[in-house]
């Protein structure tokens, strides 16, 4: 992509997803992420209209008297993004890609991190990880963020969601908030490194598909292309029983995604590339409040 038409693109995400971050998202995000980071201060007697479940049973075992703990929040969260880069990104039928929305999404929270004096950083991935961007502040390192998401070129394909989960495990020391954000189109298995990642970070999945991943539409015979493997195959999308196996398909690959993510705790929406997601990420912000 040219230089000047990059940065037309740069400025015009940034005035949108600023403009919702500021407006729109400034209170939620806080509530729905700032007060999971509590660093404890110090203790103090128990007063009438304490909620006891502050109590430190240690000290007041000790002193034979209830004492509770004094949480404060922490001032500064790291916010980690990491992105799904993989070939079936490059996928919309409406009116947008997949990859576009997946950009807004990433720039909005990326805004609304660094208005509450938050770090962000990035790790963009396929089948391994393409790129870690290290979580920094300031409008610059923003911008940067923003002109990655728009341009980068990854090297391979495929998807590998455990590989990310694994790498950001590793790489991240500190507990952090980390928004996982993919269409979840991964033929493997990352339950495991899912459940590992979210204990000792926050993770939040964001699936981003499009309605004909869901639906075949009735138009004859077409020709079908893996866009993370390269294979084809042409598919008779008149006939009734090829278009509810596929309706099939799609029903149980999301109820196992869902599945998992139950269990591993995690919270997650889905949004569709039609949709607005805007809505979407305010339902997930009240979810957890």
């Amino acid at each position: 992509m040219e230089t000047s038409e990059l940065l037309k693109k740069v400025r015009k995400i940034e005035i949108k997803t600023r403009g919702l971050s500021r407006n729109i998202f400034a209170g939620q995000y806080h509530s729905a992420f700032k007060g999971r980071g509590m660093a404890f201060s110090e203790v103090r007697e128990y007063q009438f209209g304490d909620d006891i479940r502050d109590i430190d049973w240690n000290v007041t075992a000790r002193y034979a008297h209830p004492y509770i703990k004094i949480f404060e929040e922490e001032r500064e969260m790291t916010v980690m993004l990491m992105i799904d880069v993989s070939g079936s990104r490059d996928f919309g039928t409406v009116n947008v890609m997949k990859k576009e929305i997946i950009t807004e999404i990433a720039a909005t929270l990326a805004f609304s991190a660094i208005q509450n004096n938050d770090k962000i950083g990035v790790i963009f991935f396929s089948d391994k990880i393409e790129k870690f961007i290290p979580p920094q502040k300031g409008k610059k390192h923003i911008l940067y963020i923003i002109r990655e998401l728009i341009d980068f070129q990854p090297q391979d394909t495929q998807t590998d969601i455990s590989q990310v989960l694994k790498y950001l495990t590793n790489a991240i020391k500190k507990r952090c908030t980390a928004f996982l954000i993919s269409d979840f189109i991964d033929k493997g298995e990352y339950k495991d490194a899912l459940t590992i990642a979210n204990r000792k970070h926050d993770v939040v999945a964001i699936q981003v598909y499009d309605r004909r991943e869901t639906d075949l539409p009735a138009v004859g015979l077409i020709k079908i292309k893996d866009a993370e493997t390269g294979t084809e195959q042409w598919v008779d999308s008149s006939s009734a029983s090829v278009r509810q196996a596929y309706r099939n398909w799609w029903q149980s690959r999301q109820q196992k995604m869902d599945e998992s993510f139950k269990k591993c705790r995690v919270d997650s929406v889905s949004i569709c590339t039609e949709d607005d997601y805007v809505k979407a990420l305010i339902a997930l912000f009240d979810k957890r409040n």
